[in-house]
């Protein structure tokens, strides 16, 4: 009776969850194809695999570019494309549903619902053809898809990807991660409050010798005027994870419109996000503005309501459903977004709180870049830009005339005087709400500085030209919130370029791999705190201390202290850049000497045997370490101790603009132009080059690219 009762509720549990499996692709709806069209792209793969997409119009060209991305990484557009359709955690589990959560909260389908036919017509062309390509990849390699009825896709899939993941940028994900686990919000929205990760944030690399999401990018500018040639030169060193959904995938399109340009682009994205064209160019880093306003409400005792100006305004609830793979099921969790007046609201255990963050509710970011990648000067570039629709990240730009400019770019959300937007503001007064964003013509910019150079290492916008050039923060209001960081990046940038009054091509390329400490910078004073701790007569910290006092305070594999030192940067960059809570030099210390005897039985290992790029058979040692120009930002404990560096120098470009007016460039990537696919020459042939410190020929002209082709194809 028993046995027969346990056998029926086996069988029960079986049907449920081959209902829950049947639930999950029956119940997700089916995207409406792009309209039908004839696309003609040509792939011209050089002897790195780089693409070098060729088409009639630009919408051939996005098809191209779409189908020789999925040749190389497949698994991953596919991911970006469940994220645009709420179907990331049936793909990927748990952390992909607190992505679909987000893309419901944020309401990205409903904007792009709303806005995308309000788009340009060629904008939506572009976004179409992208789709279609992806189609195609999908429809000719069924056996690699991963989710059933993800495909087909349209240009709205698209659009909502770029809507979803802008605001991710400047930190959106850390504010939604502490409000939804009711824990501290970020320093840059709650003052001197410590912040903690909550579920919506998921720090890179974490590991017990050091934790933290340090994301970073290193950019150089430097004009004709400060250039031992009279070139213009931009170096792009954008610091991206090497792997995943915003490792950068390099490319050159070239359309019959007259559209040429190469750089780089994401998983999900039709066109390149940096680099140059012929006439001018560009790179990007990340940026911390205080872009989110957070607003307490007042909820009546049935939590329906909130006050509002002497008022009770019903709180819009909608139920959303995030499916869940657990194991072989994908399983259906309920869940309610909740919206205000300000905002989208989070209901924690201390109360609602509602959100309005800088570039909200819109899509203009997507015409925006297309629109950047097809200027033809400087005029023409800063009327793109005045389209305000990519919420954060600096620009920092160059030409073939000479000019050179930093754009200290945000949405600002306009602000009333009186209140303190790095705190909690009330929710039930509109008092402390503005509607629309700062102008253009606020935003802080330092355009053909008489120094001749600007750079910009994720520090404050009020360092980045040297002595005598600089912005000046009472120039702007403290209502904007613009960072007033430093990393040591940025100081030791300023500190080299301020240095070197005639600028070649050689030294900007050795300030650019410089892996040194600032003298000036927290780095420093932090390894000051580590010799000043008290090692209490424990002999491995006496001993490690006399190591690093005769460190010589670099990090280019020469000096037996590098390892251990690189351990305690991490460590340090784990609250310095987080604006946490300073950690304990002494303890930090015996933890990274520890780490090295256990794994090395030394404290003193060379930093090339600790520090390794490892992708698939490759296994190389690397110098740099976290926030030194040559970087290795975050890193995972192999098994046999090695520390395998997986987020840092990612995509390096330097461009140049001869005194012509003639632009060339070279570019490199940690692994290859096919990350994902092991059985491909270009899976990691870019390894090696990486390592040493050396570039690849772009090939930007049709006539380079034809003594470097590796094949041809129409895809």
């Amino acid at each position: 009776m028993i046995r027969r009762a346990l056998l029926g509720l086996v069988g029960l549990i079986v049907l449920v969850a081959i209902g829950l499996i049947v639930w999950e692709p029956l119940s997700a709806s089916a995207a409406a194809p792009p309209p039908a069209h004839r696309y003609d792209s040509v792939v011209a793969r050089d002897t790195f695999g780089v693409p070098h997409v060729f088409g009639k119009t630009d919408p051939d060209v996005a098809y191209g570019v779409a189908y020789a991305h999925a040749e190389d990484d497949f698994a991953t557009l596919q991911e970006a494309v469940a994220m645009s359709r709420g179907r990331l955690g049936a793909m990927t589990g748990a952390d992909g549903a607190k992505v679909d959560y987000a893309l419901h909260l944020l309401g990205a389908r409903a904007t792009v619902n709303r806005d995308y036919l309000k788009q340009p017509a060629d904008v939506r062309a572009l976004l179409d053809g992208y789709a279609s390509g992806l189609n195609a990849y999908a429809a000719r390699h069924p056996g690699e898809v991963r989710l059933s009825r993800l495909f087909p896709v349209n240009g709205q899939d698209i659009a909502t990807g770029f809507v979803l993941r802008t605001p991710f940028f400047f930190g959106l994900d850390q504010v939604l991660g502490a409000l939804s686990g009711d824990t501290p919000l970020p320093r840059e929205t709650a003052g001197p409050t410590p912040d903690a990760p909550g579920p919506l944030a998921v720090p890179a690399g974490q590991d017990a010798v050091g934790e933290g999401n340090m994301n970073g990018s290193n950019a150089f500018v430097v004009a004709p005027k400060r250039s031992a040639d009279g070139f213009t030169r931009v170096v792009s060193n954008s610091h991206q994870p090497w792997a995943g959904p915003v490792a950068w995938y390099e490319l050159v399109v070239h359309s019959g419109t007259g559209w040429n340009f190469a750089g780089a682009t994401f998983p999900g994205v039709p066109f390149p996000v940096l680099g140059h064209n012929e006439h001018l160019g560009w790179t990007n880093t990340v940026n911390r503005p205080d872009l989110v306003d957070v607003y307490k409400l007042k909820l009546n005792a049935a939590g329906d309501h909130y006050a509002f100006d002497g008022r009770q305004l019903p709180l819009q609830a909608t139920r959303v459903w995030l499916r869940v793979k657990m194991g072989p099921f994908v399983l259906p969790i309920p869940k309610t977004v909740y919206r205000a007046v300000q905002g989208p609201v989070i209901v924690n255990k201390s109360g609602a709180f509602a959100l309005r963050y800088g570039g909200a509710d819109q899509v203009r970011m997507v015409e925006q870049y297309y629109r950047l990648t097809r200027a033809q000067d400087f005029a023409q570039w800063q009327q793109a830009m005045s389209l305000q629709g990519i919420s954060a990240t600096n620009f920092l730009y160059g030409d073939a005339k000479g000019n050179i400019a930093y754009f200290y770019n945000a949405a600002f959300p306009n602000r009333k005087p009186g209140y303190d937007y790095r705190t909690v503001l009330p929710g039930d007064t509109s008092r402390d709400l503005a509607a629309g964003t700062v102008p253009w013509a606020q935003i802080p910019r330092n355009v053909n500085p008489a120094s001749g150079f600007l750079v910009n290492a994720n520090n404050t916008p009020f360092q980045a030209a040297g002595a005598g050039a600089e912005l000046k923060p009472g120039d702007y209001s403290p209502l904007l919130g613009i960072e007033t960081d430093t990393t040591n990046r940025g100081t030791r940038s300023v500190e080299l370029m301020g240095q070197d009054g005639s600028i070649s091509a050689a030294d900007l390329d050795r300030i650019k791999y410089d892996t040194g400490i600032s003298k000036l910078g927290w780095a420093a004073r932090w390894y000051d705190d580590i010799a000043a701790a008290d090692p209490k007569g424990d002999r491995a910290l006496i001993a490690a201390q006399a190591l690093l006092a005769k460190w010589n305070r670099r990090f280019d594999g020469n000096d037996p202290a590098e390892a251990l030192a690189a351990i305690l940067l991490r460590a340090g960059q784990a609250w310095h850049y987080p604006r946490k809570a300073k950690k304990d030099p002494r303890e930090e210390l015996a933890k990274a000497a520890a780490y090295l005897t256990k794994h090395f039985g030394r404290i003193d290992p060379p930093l090339g045997t600790v520090l390794r790029l490892r992708h698939g058979k490759i296994d190389l040692p690397l110098d740099g370490a976290p926030d030194v120009l040559r970087a290795a930002s975050t890193w995972t404990e192999a098994d046999d101790g090695r520390l395998v560096v997986n987020h840092g120098d990612s995509f390096i470009m330097f461009m140049t603009w001869d005194k012509a007016g003639r632009v060339s460039s070279t570019s490199i990537q940690p692994y290859g132009a096919a990350t994902t696919r092991p059985d491909s020459p270009h899976y990691a042939d870019q390894a090696a080059l990486f390592v040493a410190h050396k570039t690849k020929p772009v090939n930007f002209w049709p006539a380079d690219l034809r003594r470097n082709v590796e094949r041809v194809y129409r895809p």
